[in-house]
């Protein structure tokens, strides 16, 4: 009995090693939705020991829909290029025929994936790279179905920093406009002018204020018709 219940468990635990089928529902949603070059352990390094930069180490990210890390299968191209400054485009000339990384078996992902980082990690060898120039790494990923690319300006630890030649950055801040200070009333009251130094002050003659001309004299009353004396005339 008891070699049949250990059988049952070694049976067990064999089988938990297997993965379970996924689903085409499960891989979608599951799935890589979108891939980067980590920016910041992306570097260009020296890997042996002899104090000379063998090239780049170059870190890919995959996130599912959920913005989850997550993984991929399929194969990576990288492609290294001079940098090209203030352009729209960074990409300048390529320096290097392109790297070819493979994802697509259990010892390719077993030997890539980085369980700290949760990236893929890729030694790119190129020994005449310069630690003190400015480089554009592209990464183009092909899943069969999907493609996914990035790319990442890499400046080398020698790298001359680059001055801000340009004006000044200014607050994007917006805020609402002071308001105007109300227009002040006209004085009706006019200043003389004071005199300056070593002058004599003049009076200046004011106008006299008009006045309106005296209103006609009143009308005489009407002229009454003269009585005639009743007095009888003399002969």
């Amino acid at each position: 009995m008891l070699c049949l219940v250990m059988g049952m468990l070694m049976a067990l635990g064999c089988a938990s090693h297997s993965p379970a089928p996924r689903s085409p529902g499960d891989a979608a949603l599951f799935g890589p939705a979108s891939m980067r070059i980590h920016p910041i352990f992306t570097q260009v390094k020296d890997w042996t020991g002899d104090d000379k930069p063998d090239g780049v180490e170059a870190l890919l990210e995959f996130q599912d829909q959920f913005s989850d890390p997550t993984k991929a299968s399929g194969t990576a191209i990288f492609e290294l290029y001079t940098y090209r400054k203030g352009d729209a485009d960074p990409r300048g000339e390529r320096v290097v025929n392109p790297w070819v990384g493979s994802l697509q078996t259990l010892a390719d992902q077993q030997a890539r994936w980085n369980r700290t980082s949760r990236t893929y990690f890729f030694q790119l060898e190129y020994p005449a790279i310069r630690d003190d120039r400015t480089y554009v790494l592209a990464a183009t990923f092909d899943t069969g179905a999907t493609r996914f690319f990035d790319q990442i300006v890499i400046k080398g630890e020698n790298a001359p920093r680059e001055r801000n030649t340009g004006p000044a950055t200014r607050s994007t801040t917006t805020r609402p406009a002071a308001p105007a200070p109300a227009a002040a009333a006209p004085s009706m009251t006019t200043t003389p002018p004071q005199p300056t130094a070593g002058t004599t002050a003049t009076s200046i003659p004011t106008a006299p204020a008009p006045t309106l001309a005296p209103p006609p004299p009143p009308l005489p009353p009407p002229t009454s018709t003269p009585s005639v004396p009743d007095v009888a005339p003399g002969f």
